[in-house]
């Protein structure tokens, strides 16, 4: 009994021990904690700024404004036979601008412009009617002229030239 009795004596001694202990550990771990939160900050703000994708950020430099555009004018309009049926639309017009932002690419499309006016009016005459009936299919055209000019401006001077080609007038009668 003796034995028992030692064995609850100790118990109460380590209950009346161990709430001495815990307000300290409690403190130890608050104290890591901040400290990790702390170390956490000066890593997070003396880092270089991070783009919301996680690549670094670009410096606050101001981009450098493009060169002003050019532009230039095939004359005299395109009029082409449209492919199709007889009923509807048989003849297209149309004016276009090709835009450079480089005075040599500019001086380039000039001497080129007879081989460009041959290529797109070989474009536009395949074109037929219900193709540019809308928006999206006067778009598709214009895509595939630029495209068309850039191939030849490409062939004969090793660069594209010209940035954009504009339709300026569009008619179908």
């Amino acid at each position: 009994m003796a034995a028992a009795a030692d064995k609850t004596k100790k118990s109460a001694d380590k209950d009346k021990a161990a709430p001495s202990r815990r307000p300290v550990l409690v403190i130890a771990l608050i104290a890591v904690v901040a400290a990790a939160a702390a170390g956490g900050a000066v890593w997070y703000f003396t880092q270089a700024p991070h783009a919301a994708d996680g690549a670094p950020a670009t410096s606050a430099k101001p981009k450098a404004p493009p060169a002003p555009a050019q532009y230039f004018g095939l004359e005299p309009p395109f009029v082409v036979n449209l492919n199709g049926p007889v009923d509807g639309p048989r003849y297209l017009q149309v004016e276009v601008q090709l835009m450079t932002r480089d005075s040599s690419a500019l001086e380039a499309i000039k001497t080129h412009s007879p081989a460009l006016r041959a290529r797109l009016l070989m474009l536009f005459s395949q074109v037929t009617p219900d193709q540019i009936a809308d928006r999206a299919g006067k778009e598709k055209l214009q895509a595939a002229s630029l495209a068309e000019v850039q191939k030849v401006l490409l062939a004969e001077t090793g660069k594209k030239c010209a940035d954009d080609l504009l339709f300026t007038s569009f008619v179908t009668q």
